[in-house]
Protein backbone atom coordinates (compact mmCIF):
# COMPACT_ATOMS: atom_id res chain seq x y z
CA UNK A 1 0.00 0.00 0.00
CA UNK A 2 0.96 3.79 -0.47
CA UNK A 3 2.21 5.24 2.41
CA UNK A 4 1.03 8.27 0.77
CA UNK A 5 -2.59 7.80 0.69
CA UNK A 6 -2.52 6.27 4.29
CA UNK A 7 -4.46 8.34 7.12
CA UNK A 8 -2.05 10.17 9.26
CA UNK A 9 -2.80 11.97 12.87
CA UNK A 10 -1.60 15.52 14.10
CA UNK A 11 -3.56 17.00 17.38
CA UNK A 12 -6.79 15.74 17.55
CA UNK A 13 -6.90 16.05 13.59
CA UNK A 14 -6.72 13.16 10.79
CA UNK A 15 -5.67 14.42 7.97
CA UNK A 16 -6.67 11.15 5.14
CA UNK A 17 -3.71 11.44 3.42
CA UNK A 18 0.01 12.42 3.68
CA UNK A 19 -0.23 15.26 1.09
CA UNK A 20 -0.20 18.87 2.37
CA UNK A 21 -0.29 22.22 0.26
CA UNK A 22 2.36 24.25 1.84
CA UNK A 23 1.27 27.83 2.48
CA UNK A 24 2.01 29.87 -0.41
CA UNK A 25 0.62 33.94 -0.65
CA UNK A 26 -2.22 33.89 -2.70
CA UNK A 27 -2.42 37.42 -3.22
CA UNK A 28 -6.68 37.34 -4.01
CA UNK A 29 -7.92 39.32 -1.28
CA UNK A 30 -9.05 43.09 -1.92
CA UNK A 31 -7.94 45.77 -0.36
CA UNK A 32 -9.28 45.27 3.02
CA UNK A 33 -7.79 41.03 2.99
CA UNK A 34 -11.44 39.04 2.70
CA UNK A 35 -10.88 36.34 -0.20
CA UNK A 36 -12.06 37.55 -3.67
CA UNK A 37 -13.96 34.60 -5.61
CA UNK A 38 -10.83 33.48 -7.58
CA UNK A 39 -9.10 32.91 -4.38
CA UNK A 40 -12.36 30.79 -3.03
CA UNK A 41 -12.46 29.03 -6.96
CA UNK A 42 -8.55 27.94 -5.87
CA UNK A 43 -9.33 26.29 -2.68
CA UNK A 44 -12.23 24.35 -4.64
CA UNK A 45 -9.69 23.17 -7.51
CA UNK A 46 -7.43 22.12 -4.52
CA UNK A 47 -9.90 20.24 -2.37
CA UNK A 48 -11.21 18.53 -5.45
CA UNK A 49 -7.42 17.57 -6.09
CA UNK A 50 -7.43 15.61 -3.48
CA UNK A 51 -4.91 17.07 -1.06
CA UNK A 52 -5.15 16.16 2.46
CA UNK A 53 -4.54 19.50 3.86
CA UNK A 54 -4.35 22.79 2.64
CA UNK A 55 -2.59 25.29 4.56
CA UNK A 56 -3.61 28.73 3.49
CA UNK A 57 -1.04 31.71 2.69
CA UNK A 58 -0.02 33.32 5.60
CA UNK A 59 -3.05 35.35 6.54
CA UNK A 60 -1.97 39.29 8.26
CA UNK A 61 -3.54 39.59 12.28
CA UNK A 62 -2.27 43.19 12.55
CA UNK A 63 -2.08 46.26 10.06
CA UNK A 64 1.43 46.54 11.33
CA UNK A 65 2.19 43.43 9.49
CA UNK A 66 1.11 43.11 6.05
CA UNK A 67 3.67 41.72 3.82
CA UNK A 68 2.29 42.67 0.15
CA UNK A 69 -0.85 43.92 -1.26
CA UNK A 70 -3.47 41.63 -1.60
CA UNK A 71 -3.02 39.31 1.38
CA UNK A 72 -5.49 37.73 3.17
CA UNK A 73 -6.49 39.14 6.29
CA UNK A 74 -7.64 38.18 9.99
CA UNK A 75 -6.54 40.51 11.81
CA UNK A 76 -10.69 41.91 12.67
CA UNK A 77 -14.33 40.04 13.76
CA UNK A 78 -15.74 41.57 10.51
CA UNK A 79 -13.16 39.50 7.95
CA UNK A 80 -14.85 36.02 9.71
CA UNK A 81 -17.88 35.98 7.45
CA UNK A 82 -15.55 36.12 4.48
CA UNK A 83 -13.20 33.44 5.83
CA UNK A 84 -15.99 31.26 6.92
CA UNK A 85 -16.73 31.08 2.87
CA UNK A 86 -13.49 29.79 2.09
CA UNK A 87 -13.45 27.02 5.00
CA UNK A 88 -16.95 26.01 3.50
CA UNK A 89 -15.97 25.89 -0.11
CA UNK A 90 -13.08 23.47 1.37
CA UNK A 91 -15.57 20.95 3.01
CA UNK A 92 -17.98 21.36 0.64
CA UNK A 93 -15.61 18.87 -1.09
CA UNK A 94 -14.58 16.95 1.81
CA UNK A 95 -11.57 19.04 2.21
CA UNK A 96 -9.52 19.79 5.15
CA UNK A 97 -8.33 23.21 5.45
CA UNK A 98 -5.60 25.37 8.10
CA UNK A 99 -5.33 28.86 8.53
CA UNK A 100 -1.82 30.28 8.53
CA UNK A 101 -1.03 33.61 10.72
CA UNK A 102 1.52 36.04 10.30
CA UNK A 103 2.83 39.38 10.91
CA UNK A 104 5.35 40.28 8.74
CA UNK A 105 7.37 42.67 11.47
CA UNK A 106 9.92 43.81 9.40
CA UNK A 107 9.43 42.11 6.23
CA UNK A 108 6.24 44.52 6.18
CA UNK A 109 5.23 46.38 2.48
CA UNK A 110 7.02 49.14 2.36
CA UNK A 111 4.20 51.11 0.59
CA UNK A 112 2.00 49.50 2.89
CA UNK A 113 3.03 50.00 6.74
CA UNK A 114 4.23 52.77 7.54
CA UNK A 115 7.65 52.01 9.07
CA UNK A 116 8.68 48.32 9.89
CA UNK A 117 8.50 47.00 13.06
CA UNK A 118 11.23 44.25 14.63
CA UNK A 119 12.83 43.05 17.35
CA UNK A 120 15.56 45.53 17.35
CA UNK A 121 16.12 48.83 15.40
CA UNK A 122 18.59 48.16 12.64
CA UNK A 123 19.40 50.61 10.03
CA UNK A 124 20.42 47.91 7.20
CA UNK A 125 21.43 44.39 6.37
CA UNK A 126 21.44 42.18 3.35
CA UNK A 127 17.99 40.89 4.13
CA UNK A 128 16.08 43.86 5.08
CA UNK A 129 14.02 46.22 2.70
CA UNK A 130 14.42 49.36 5.03
CA UNK A 131 15.61 50.21 8.27
CA UNK A 132 13.69 48.52 11.53
CA UNK A 133 12.50 50.39 14.39
CA UNK A 134 12.48 48.01 18.04
CA UNK A 135 9.46 47.22 19.26
CA UNK A 136 8.40 47.93 22.91
CA UNK A 137 7.28 45.72 25.65
CA UNK A 138 3.86 47.03 25.48
CA UNK A 139 3.89 46.60 21.38
CA UNK A 140 5.42 42.40 22.04
CA UNK A 141 2.72 41.77 24.32
CA UNK A 142 0.05 43.49 21.79
CA UNK A 143 1.53 41.32 19.18
CA UNK A 144 1.17 38.00 20.64
CA UNK A 145 -2.10 38.89 21.72
CA UNK A 146 -2.77 39.25 18.28
CA UNK A 147 -1.78 35.96 17.45
CA UNK A 148 -4.26 33.84 20.07
CA UNK A 149 -7.25 36.72 18.71
CA UNK A 150 -6.41 35.54 15.02
CA UNK A 151 -6.32 31.94 15.97
CA UNK A 152 -9.54 32.65 17.67
CA UNK A 153 -11.07 34.07 14.61
CA UNK A 154 -9.59 31.23 12.30
CA UNK A 155 -11.65 28.74 14.28
CA UNK A 156 -14.65 30.54 14.54
CA UNK A 157 -14.38 30.28 10.90
CA UNK A 158 -14.42 26.85 10.72
CA UNK A 159 -10.67 26.26 9.80
CA UNK A 160 -9.71 22.92 10.73
CA UNK A 161 -6.49 23.93 12.08
CA UNK A 162 -4.29 27.12 12.60
CA UNK A 163 -0.88 27.26 11.51
CA UNK A 164 1.80 29.95 13.21
CA UNK A 165 4.55 31.20 10.45
CA UNK A 166 7.57 31.19 12.43
CA UNK A 167 10.25 31.22 9.36
CA UNK A 168 11.14 32.80 6.10
CA UNK A 169 11.99 36.31 8.39
CA UNK A 170 8.51 37.28 9.18
CA UNK A 171 8.28 38.31 13.11
CA UNK A 172 8.79 35.08 15.03
CA UNK A 173 11.07 34.14 12.83
CA UNK A 174 13.12 37.52 13.60
CA UNK A 175 12.44 37.25 17.38
CA UNK A 176 14.52 33.59 17.43
CA UNK A 177 17.63 34.80 14.98
CA UNK A 178 20.01 36.78 16.62
CA UNK A 179 20.75 38.56 13.48
CA UNK A 180 17.76 40.58 13.61
CA UNK A 181 17.21 39.92 17.73
CA UNK A 182 19.75 42.45 18.77
CA UNK A 183 17.94 42.87 22.61
CA UNK A 184 19.85 43.36 25.97
CA UNK A 185 16.74 42.80 27.88
CA UNK A 186 14.09 39.37 28.58
CA UNK A 187 13.54 39.27 24.69
CA UNK A 188 17.00 38.70 23.49
CA UNK A 189 20.73 37.34 24.12
CA UNK A 190 20.57 33.54 24.60
CA UNK A 191 18.38 31.46 23.20
CA UNK A 192 15.71 31.35 25.84
CA UNK A 193 15.02 34.91 25.81
CA UNK A 194 14.98 35.20 21.92
CA UNK A 195 12.21 32.03 22.27
CA UNK A 196 9.98 34.05 24.43
CA UNK A 197 7.73 35.50 22.14
CA UNK A 198 6.93 32.40 20.25
CA UNK A 199 6.00 30.54 23.95
CA UNK A 200 4.36 33.60 24.81
CA UNK A 201 2.61 33.61 21.08
CA UNK A 202 1.77 30.12 21.48
CA UNK A 203 0.56 30.34 25.48
CA UNK A 204 -2.16 33.10 23.72
CA UNK A 205 -3.31 30.78 20.83
CA UNK A 206 -4.37 27.58 23.55
CA UNK A 207 -5.70 30.36 25.59
CA UNK A 208 -8.05 31.18 22.78
CA UNK A 209 -8.80 28.06 21.03
CA UNK A 210 -8.47 25.93 23.87
CA UNK A 211 -6.78 22.48 24.62
CA UNK A 212 -7.61 20.45 21.72
CA UNK A 213 -7.94 22.53 18.60
CA UNK A 214 -5.13 21.43 16.34
CA UNK A 215 -2.17 24.12 16.20
CA UNK A 216 1.06 23.42 14.13
CA UNK A 217 3.80 25.56 13.00
CA UNK A 218 5.94 26.70 9.92
CA UNK A 219 9.43 26.76 11.55
CA UNK A 220 13.05 27.95 10.15
CA UNK A 221 15.69 25.96 11.09
CA UNK A 222 18.09 28.21 9.81
CA UNK A 223 18.81 31.71 8.40
CA UNK A 224 21.46 31.34 6.06
CA UNK A 225 22.91 34.84 6.99
CA UNK A 226 26.03 35.55 9.19
CA UNK A 227 25.10 35.46 13.25
CA UNK A 228 21.99 33.96 12.12
CA UNK A 229 19.76 31.55 13.76
CA UNK A 230 21.62 27.87 13.73
CA UNK A 231 20.82 24.81 13.16
CA UNK A 232 21.68 23.54 16.66
CA UNK A 233 19.68 26.58 18.25
CA UNK A 234 16.67 25.76 15.99
CA UNK A 235 16.81 22.12 17.16
CA UNK A 236 16.20 23.16 20.80
CA UNK A 237 13.45 25.03 19.47
CA UNK A 238 11.71 22.16 18.14
CA UNK A 239 12.47 20.25 21.71
CA UNK A 240 10.62 22.55 23.34
CA UNK A 241 7.61 22.93 21.15
CA UNK A 242 5.20 19.77 22.96
CA UNK A 243 5.79 21.77 26.03
CA UNK A 244 3.95 25.15 23.93
CA UNK A 245 1.03 23.11 23.10
CA UNK A 246 1.90 22.81 19.51
CA UNK A 247 1.12 19.64 17.76
CA UNK A 248 3.38 19.45 14.57
CA UNK A 249 6.44 21.20 12.88
CA UNK A 250 6.72 21.37 8.92
CA UNK A 251 10.17 22.34 8.40
CA UNK A 252 12.03 25.00 6.50
CA UNK A 253 15.11 27.59 6.12
CA UNK A 254 16.08 31.10 4.81
CA UNK A 255 15.46 34.17 6.57
CA UNK A 256 13.88 35.52 2.98
CA UNK A 257 14.76 37.94 0.69
CA UNK A 258 15.97 37.12 -3.24
CA UNK A 259 19.29 36.13 -1.64
CA UNK A 260 18.16 33.78 1.26
CA UNK A 261 14.95 32.45 -0.02
CA UNK A 262 13.44 28.92 1.13
CA UNK A 263 12.78 27.76 -2.69
CA UNK A 264 14.82 26.16 -5.20
CA UNK A 265 14.82 26.95 -9.07
CA UNK A 266 14.94 24.55 -11.80
CA UNK A 267 14.26 21.25 -10.17
CA UNK A 268 14.08 18.37 -12.67
CA UNK A 269 15.85 15.08 -10.67
CA UNK A 270 14.76 13.02 -8.01
CA UNK A 271 18.20 14.11 -6.16
CA UNK A 272 17.52 17.96 -6.33
CA UNK A 273 13.96 16.83 -4.11
CA UNK A 274 13.62 17.45 -0.46
CA UNK A 275 16.27 19.78 -0.09
CA UNK A 276 15.19 20.56 3.51
CA UNK A 277 15.07 16.72 4.05
CA UNK A 278 18.27 17.06 6.71
CA UNK A 279 16.10 19.51 9.06
CA UNK A 280 13.36 16.78 8.97
CA UNK A 281 15.83 13.97 9.91
CA UNK A 282 17.99 15.70 12.85
CA UNK A 283 14.45 17.06 14.32
CA UNK A 284 13.24 13.65 14.17
CA UNK A 285 16.36 13.10 16.81
CA UNK A 286 14.68 15.58 19.14
CA UNK A 287 11.17 15.33 19.34
CA UNK A 288 7.84 12.57 18.89
CA UNK A 289 5.96 15.64 17.12
CA UNK A 290 4.87 14.44 13.54
CA UNK A 291 6.75 16.40 11.09
CA UNK A 292 5.80 17.85 7.77
CA UNK A 293 8.69 17.95 5.55
CA UNK A 294 8.71 20.57 2.44
CA UNK A 295 11.42 21.71 -0.25
CA UNK A 296 11.11 20.48 -3.49
CA UNK A 297 8.94 17.75 -3.61
CA UNK A 298 8.03 16.38 -7.18
CA UNK A 299 8.08 12.50 -7.33
CA UNK A 300 5.85 9.46 -6.18
CA UNK A 301 9.28 7.71 -5.27
CA UNK A 302 10.82 10.73 -2.84
CA UNK A 303 8.05 11.14 -1.37
CA UNK A 304 7.74 7.71 -0.36
CA UNK A 305 10.87 6.70 0.64
CA UNK A 306 10.84 9.58 2.70
CA UNK A 307 7.64 8.62 4.37
CA UNK A 308 9.23 5.16 5.11
CA UNK A 309 12.27 5.86 6.19
CA UNK A 310 10.55 7.04 9.19
CA UNK A 311 12.14 10.90 8.51
CA UNK A 312 9.10 12.73 8.17
CA UNK A 313 4.60 12.03 8.66
CA UNK A 314 3.61 14.42 5.68
CA UNK A 315 5.01 15.89 2.64
CA UNK A 316 4.45 19.54 1.91
CA UNK A 317 4.03 21.58 -1.34
CA UNK A 318 2.94 23.68 -3.19
CA UNK A 319 3.78 24.67 -6.83
CA UNK A 320 2.65 20.58 -8.47
CA UNK A 321 -0.93 21.72 -7.39
CA UNK A 322 -0.52 25.24 -9.41
CA UNK A 323 0.95 23.55 -11.87
CA UNK A 324 -1.95 20.66 -11.31
CA UNK A 325 -4.78 20.84 -8.58
CA UNK A 326 -5.48 17.25 -8.81
CA UNK A 327 -1.83 15.92 -8.99
CA UNK A 328 -2.62 13.79 -5.55
CA UNK A 329 -5.69 12.46 -7.46
CA UNK A 330 -2.99 11.48 -10.55
CA UNK A 331 -0.72 9.67 -7.93
CA UNK A 332 -3.56 7.73 -6.03
CA UNK A 333 -4.59 6.67 -9.54
CA UNK A 334 -1.27 6.27 -10.79
CA UNK A 335 -1.59 8.57 -13.60
CA UNK A 336 1.50 9.92 -13.32
CA UNK A 337 4.84 9.50 -10.84
CA UNK A 338 5.84 12.79 -11.27
CA UNK A 339 4.73 16.51 -10.98
CA UNK A 340 5.26 18.14 -14.36
CA UNK A 341 6.57 21.21 -12.41
CA UNK A 342 10.02 22.17 -13.40
CA UNK A 343 10.15 24.49 -10.73
CA UNK A 344 10.66 28.12 -12.71
CA UNK A 345 9.40 29.88 -10.14
CA UNK A 346 7.21 32.35 -12.45
CA UNK A 347 4.07 31.52 -9.80
CA UNK A 348 3.86 34.57 -7.68
CA UNK A 349 1.95 37.44 -9.05
CA UNK A 350 3.97 40.31 -10.00
CA UNK A 351 1.19 42.28 -11.05
CA UNK A 352 -2.08 43.43 -8.89
CA UNK A 353 -5.08 41.28 -9.89
CA UNK A 354 -3.27 38.68 -11.24
CA UNK A 355 -2.98 36.15 -8.65
CA UNK A 356 -0.79 33.28 -8.12
CA UNK A 357 -0.79 30.46 -10.36
CA UNK A 358 1.07 28.44 -12.88
CA UNK A 359 2.51 30.78 -15.62
CA UNK A 360 4.81 27.97 -17.58
CA UNK A 361 4.49 27.72 -20.95
CA UNK A 362 3.03 24.18 -21.97
CA UNK A 363 5.86 23.43 -24.47
CA UNK A 364 8.34 24.04 -21.48
CA UNK A 365 6.41 21.99 -18.99
CA UNK A 366 7.84 18.30 -18.09
CA UNK A 367 6.65 15.16 -18.73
Amino acid sequence: MSLLFTPQKFGSLTVPNRLVRSATAERMADEVGRPLPKMLDLYRELARGGVGLIITGHMYLHPTGKAHPEMTGIYDDDLIPALQQLTEVVHQESGLVAAQINHAGASSDVNLVPEALAPSTIQEAPFLKRPTRALTEAEIEMLAAAFGQAARRAQQAGFDAVQIHAAHGYLISQFLSPAVNRRSDQWGGSLENRLKFLRLVAAHVRQQVGPTYPVFIKLGMQDGVENGLTLEDSLQVVAALPGMGINAVELSGGIGGKKFSNIAKGIRRPEEEAYFLSFARQARQVTDLPIMSVGGYRSRGVMERVLADGDADFISLCRPLLNAPDFPNQLRQGLTERSACISANNCHAREMGVGIACKCPLDKIAV
